[in-house]
């Protein structure tokens, strides 16, 4: 199992968002860096866990973890001319760009702001941390994994259950999250595109 961070604009897509979706689960769509398309195509694997964080935000920080439940396949969103995302130059026949799908796990609240990770110790050579470091779906290490779990307070058991299919949410919180996803959904003709480049 390898471990992961994925980027994302939270006026765009939020981890709330991603906790709102049917079976909590999303198409990470909209990668269009091709290293960060690599690590999607490549190495991204089902079971692999990610830290869903929050980028261009005030703060930025790590907001959730999600686990893969689907490898890569192709990015519908290559094909929508109707999409911001919609790549005229995308073949079917030989896609360029793919996403994998997500499931929410558990959130991280409150949130682990970036100034709150640059005074951790254990985090000095994280990929997220290194000036100059811009690629929204990034590597992380077991070390730097288990640090930043530390830090947030969630018993690692918990992360763990959810491979055999747990990680979703009932009750109040979650069904009044789904209601607002879908009738933001139902008013907007824009479909929402979660990676940042």
């Amino acid at each position: 199992m390898k471990y992961w961070l994925f980027k994302t604009e939270p006026g765009s897509y939020s981890f709330a968002d991603l906790e709102a979706e049917r079976d909590q689960t999303t198409g990470w769509d909209g990668v269009r860096n091709y290293q960060a398309r690599n690590f999607l195509r490549d190495d991204v694997k089902i079971g692999d866990l990610v830290f869903f964080y929050h980028s261009n935000a005030e703060p930025s920080g790590i907001a959730g973890i999600a686990r893969v439940v689907q490898e890569a396949h192709p990015d519908p969103t290559a094909f929508d001319p109707t999409d911001k995302h919609f790549d005229p130059k995308s073949d079917r026949a030989a896609p360029t760009w793919f996403q994998v799908s997500i499931r929410a796990v558990v959130p991280i609240d409150p949130m682990l702001d970036l100034p709150r990770l640059k005074t951790i110790p254990e985090l000095n050579g994280m990929e997220l941390l290194r000036k100059g470091s811009r690629l929204s779906v990034q590597p992380v290490r077991k070390s730097e994994w288990d640090a930043i779990v530390k830090l947030a307070g969630i018993d690692p058991e918990t992360i763990e259950k959810s491979n055999s299919g747990a990680g979703s949410q009932t009750g109040g919180r979650s069904e009044t999250l789904r209601a607002n996803s879908e009738s933001k959904r139902a008013n907007s003709s824009e479909r929402i595109g979660k990676s940042k480049k």
